[in-house]
């Protein structure tokens, strides 16, 4: 191009050239780069994803699945599954199929997958189809799920996925069914107290039915097979079959995760979960009090879910499984919190809500190995669960460093707010629920042990929320203490200022689990004791709660006073303290502890009104008493000594 007169103007960064000659292939191309090895924008979008490799060896021999050709190991594996959601009335399961359903708007036939057709005795509609199966899938595949179906699902700022339960916002214990049958009659808690409402084997077996129906009427269903138990001769193998990404998601956080190994060796399922909580159940049915019903079949090794989105029904629902199978092998199964010291000394915490067993088992200065479930065998302490289930209600990252770092890509967020242009959440908005919850896998908190496993406890702390202000800080409990208060169970709750009550409740749930305990009380509180003898574990009572008057006169006992009494214990230090007796109670209590006034070891010390201590400290015995009575007739011993020794380590007035 000519320009200022006879100056020719040179481009300084020529284009590529162009071959336009043709080459051996017939074909031109353009020499700045090479062509992709696709010749449709389908298998373009193939080469984007590889298939996982497997990622740690088997020991020992391998499962019946490994060694057989992946072709006929995924034919089995499918057939184990439509096996899972057979009709019991028709005697078959429906035709399954691996893959998204929307993979066939994509060009995918049904040639490309594996199935498995059943026979057919008699012909519905729900036999002419097939039912997609979506196994086993990723976080991030469950997040294209869940945003791309499940309305009030979002990407939270922080990368978590939010999500909705639907009406159910909590759990739903009166709701709850378990399956009396000649062996449960003897062998559960039934009555006063109990956790467990009965019904027969026929009434389950209607919802089963009406569970699977549903399950296989859908184009897709989610199938999760995991395991509960990290002490690898006692788990159990999990199946989780719901209808929702969100379902899939939080169980896959929840439960431990198998590696691609594991799943090809994982076979028939030791329980099964149909979660059909979007479809009610049938409120003429036999034993239905709402449109919600949650079955348990300890027979079948079966659950059934019905008329509740709520998620923390599989977890909890599970927990109870583990507390009618694990004593069965003479492990103890807890409602605890649990970590390690460095030095390998492990403790159990026990609490109810609001008495701090989350926040003092999680400590900077020593490996969490779980924080709701556990196990205690011959082989030591074991972590129930693969994830963590955190409460988010006016969380922060000052109280909960931990908790608030894990919400990231990865973590089901129940039921929270968050600002609809930014996404940031607002924890402290109860718009939903107060029950706002975070689940999580367990290696999300940086102190984690893995695999989450440890030796025998040598401590075992039960904390209390005491805000009547008359049990000490902390007391040294005798092995008949220990199991008094590990049944009763204690804490006490503070009634909502806006109806102007401010006199505190006393709460009791038996084994600080009573909701989810399959087994008398006792039974576990005998199991305790055996195992705290033989592994020499000293118990500890804690009162998290108010001192120098009940709450609206006295005051909170300081977190800090709290965490050195902790220490304290975990040391071995307080073990070698003086003790006195205080009575009533007839707890032992320390004269001194380092960094913590020795004027509130004492409560009544506290107290500027003697007479209204005294008074107090009655009625609350009076309360534990009360309570106590719903156990007093199980004999449990030689010669019934062992319920008397527990009943004289009560309160004595």
């Amino acid at each position: 191009m000519a320009a200022n007169g006879n100056r020719v103007v040179t481009p300084r960064s020529p284009l590529a050239r162009i071959q336009t000659e043709k080459k051996l292939d017939g074909i031109c191309h353009d020499d700045s780069g090479k062509t992709v090895k696709a010749q449709t924008i389908d298998e373009l979008h193939s080469l984007q994803k590889k298939r996982s490799a497997p990622t740690t060896p088997l020991d020992g021999v391998q499962g019946a699945f490994a060694i057989l050709p992946e072709e006929e190991r995924q034919r089995q594996q499918l057939q184990s599954i439509s096996a899972s959601l057979a009709s019991l009335t028709r005697g078959t399961g429906p035709k399954v199929v691996r893959g998204d359903p929307a993979g066939k708007a994509q060009g995918v036939a049904h040639h490309h997958h594996q199935h498995v057709e059943a026979p057919t005795i008699s012909v519905t509609d729900s036999s002419l189809k097939f039912t997609h199966v979506l196994y086993n899938l990723s976080p991030a595949e469950l997040y294209e799920q869940a945003i791309k179906y499940e309305k009030g699902s979002f990407i939270t700022s922080t990368g978590a996925l939010a999500t909705l339960s639907g009406a159910k916002t909590g759990r739903s214990p009166r709701d709850k069914r378990v399956v009396i049958d000649d062996t449960t009659q003897d062998e559960l808690w039934w009555g006063k107290g109990s956790p467990n409402i009965e019904m027969d084997e026929q009434t389950f077996l209607v919802n089963r039915e009406r569970a699977v129906d549903y399950l296989n009427s859908l184009d897709k269903v989610f199938v999760n097979d995991q395991f509960l138990n990290w002490d690898p001769q006692n788990r159990i193998k999990v199946r989780i079959v719901s209808a929702r990404a969100y379902h899939s998601l939080f169980m896959h956080n929840m439960c431990i995760r198998p590696t691609l190994e594991e799943l090809e060796n994982f076979g028939t399922p030791d329980f099964t979960i149909y979660n059909a909580g979007q479809f009610p159940c049938n409120r003429f049915t036999h034993y239905m009090t709402s449109s919600t019903s949650i079955d348990l079949n300890l027979a079948r090794r079966e659950m059934v879910i019905l008329g509740t989105q709520y998620a923390g029904e599989m977890k909890k629902g599970l927990f109870s499984v583990m507390h009618y199978l694990m004593p069965k092998r003479q492990i103890l199964s807890l409602h605890s919190g649990c970590n390690m010291g460095k030095d390998g000394d492990v403790a159990f915490f026990f609490g109810l809500s609001g008495t701090g067993k989350t926040t003092l088992s999680t400590d900077h200065n020593r490996y969490l190995i779980g924080d709701d479930e556990h196990c205690w065998s011959d082989n030591g302490v074991s972590n129930i669960e693969g994830g963590c289930y955190a409460k988010c209600i006016n969380l922060s990252g000052e109280k909960e460093p931990d908790i608030w770092n894990a919400i990231k890509f990865g973590t089901v967020l129940e039921n929270i707010v968050f600002d609809e242009h930014t996404r940031e959440v607002d924890y402290g908005d109860k718009s939903v629920t107060e029950n706002t919850r975070a689940a999580y896998p367990i290696e999300y908190i940086p102190n984690a042990k893995i695999p989450c496993v440890g030796p025998h406890p040598k401590n075992v702390i039960l904390l209390a929320c005491d805000a009547f202000g008359v049990l000490p800080p902390v007391s040294k409990l005798s092995l008949a203490q220990t199991m008094y208060h590990f049944i009763s169970g204690y804490t006490a709750l503070v009634a909502g200022t806006e109806d102007g009550i401010k006199e505190p409740t006393a709460t009791f749930s038996a084994c600080f689990g009573a909701a989810f305990i399959m087994l008398h009380p006792t039974k576990y509180a005998a199991m305790l004791a055996e195992k705290m003898q033989k592994h020499g574990a000293t118990g500890w009572l804690v009162n998290t709660g108010w001192s120098g008057g009940s709450y609206g006169c006295g005051r909170r006992i300081k977190l800090p006073y709290t965490r050195k009494i902790i220490d304290a214990i975990h040391s071995g230090s307080l073990l070698n303290a003086t003790y006195e007796k205080i009575e009533v109670f007839g707890l032992e209590i320390p004269t001194e502890i380092e960094g913590v006034p020795s004027e509130i070891l004492h409560p009544e010390n506290t107290w500027a009104d003697k007479q209204a201590y005294k008074d107090t400290l009655l009625k609350l015995a009076g309360l534990f008493k009360n309570n106590f009575e719903t156990f007093t007739n199980y004999k449990i011993g030689k010669d019934n000594k062992l319920t008397e020794e527990i009943l004289a380590a009560g309160p004595n007035f």
